[in-house]
């Protein structure tokens, strides 16, 4: 596998993938690099909407395709935003109007309230095969947002064991833990193992 379609037109996700992903001698192409559309996620977990975005990059592209759902767990909020992490920010993305809206469903109080990062990766094969890859990083919510360095709900985002926000750490202390970088980490391990196990890549 020389090419890979990651199936996300998040620049942030992508910025944050390449990096994730530096190791591997693939050549990591987005969805906006095929002009892919975006399609609807209709369904009620990550593994499922994750699985939806790859076929549908896979099926457009003919190549092996990644794709990530990923959101914020709140335990208050019943899992909430969960897998509606994204559309909380509208469709203009606007982020801080999702996080804003956090703060209000929580009437105020967000500090120190239990929450959770999840990722959940979907590989889809052109022959059809699929493979999942999950990461969670657990901790806790911060009022007012902090830090500039993230994207999405990192500003007000702490991970158990730090005093600082996703968005005040530098990307690679950020990825060293993250949700994302523990999905990835399984990821990579599945393509090292499918290489000496069988030659496929």
């Amino acid at each position: 596998m020389d090419r890979l379609v990651l199936a996300t037109h998040n620049a942030g996700k992508v910025k944050e993938f390449e990096t994730l992903l530096a190791g591997l001698t693939v050549q990591v192409e987005s969805a906006a690099d095929h002009n892919l559309f975006e399609p609807e996620e209709t369904r009620t977990t990550f593994e499922e909407n994750a699985l939806i975005k790859a076929r549908a990059a896979c099926a457009a592209t003919g190549l092996p395709s990644l794709a990530d759902d990923s959101g914020l767990a709140v335990e208050a909020l019943g899992g909430a935003p969960g897998i509606y992490s994204a559309r909380w920010a509208g469709p203009e993305k606007d982020f801080g109007h999702a996080m804003q809206r956090i703060h209000d469903e929580l009437n105020g109080d967000v500090e120190g309230q239990k929450a959770a990062f999840v990722a959940v990766l979907a590989l889809v094969f052109p022959d059809g095969r699929e493979e999942i890859f999950e990461g969670r990083v657990e901790g806790t919510l911060t009022w007012p947002a902090r830090g500039d360095k993230g994207f999405g709900y990192d500003p007000i985002f702490v991970p158990g064991g730090y005093d600082i926000s996703f968005a005040q750490m530098d990307p690679a202390e950020k990825n060293a833990l993250s949700h994302r970088s523990k999905a990835v980490k399984q990821f990579t391990t599945f393509l090292t193992t499918e290489a000496q196990r069988h030659g496929v890549f």
